[in-house]
């Protein structure tokens, strides 16, 4: 049986210059970290950037983890500042009404309603729905404390909070979110009647 390295040996020998045993981190936490920066930037293209450029800042802040947490809390703490900065610098276009462009980018928008994928009738479906609807930091300590299996103190770590601030932003998040999916049930059943 072959011995599975653990983050801290991967990143030992990335430090050494073993360029596969990085690759080997991106690989381990790349879903993740993808399914974060999404939460935050709430487009595919965006969240993309904020991903990669983490794992950038990643390696070339790798000398400065020293491991008294988890290497993924350590990573999701760059994929928070890193998408906070890039929110923060994104200009929030505004188009005319009477720009043609508008026009044809709403009528190929594909409508809420989709009658050939019943899959997007599932809870899961329903739960990312309304995750994407709460504020970023709602969002994400809802994602990285259910998602990520992260406990509070590693969240805590990760977001540059206190723990007990961490547990009233996580109590918080799911009364939020517990509306959102009593309005979008609401809202389906009404669909279906």
């Amino acid at each position: 049986m072959q011995h599975k390295p653990t983050d801290i040996e991967l990143i030992e020998q990335s430090l050494a210059g073993d360029q596969s045993a990085y690759a080997e981190l991106i690989r381990r936490n790349q879903r993740f970290v993808f399914t974060l920066a999404l939460r935050f930037a709430k487009n595919r293209e965006d969240a993309e950037e904020i991903a990669q450029d983490c794992f950038v800042k990643a390696y070339r802040n790798l000398q400065s983890f020293q491991g008294q947490s988890k290497f993924s809390t350590w990573l999701y703490s760059i994929v928070y500042t890193t998408a906070m900065t890039h929110l923060r610098k994104k200009r929030v276009a505004t188009d005319s009404i009477d720009d043609e462009d508008t026009f044809i980018q709403i009528e190929n928008k594909p409508s809420g309603y989709d009658v050939n994928n019943v899959e997007n009738r599932s809870r899961s479906y329903y739960l990312n729905l309304a995750i994407g609807q709460l504020l970023p930091d709602d969002a994400a300590v809802i994602t990285l404390f259910y998602k990520g299996e992260q406990s509070l103190d590693e969240i805590a770590q990760a977001l540059n909070m206190e723990a007990n601030t961490v547990k009233v932003k996580l109590f918080r998040a799911r009364q939020r979110l517990k509306e959102k999916l009593e309005r979008l049930l609401k809202h389906e059943a009404k669909e279906l009647i």
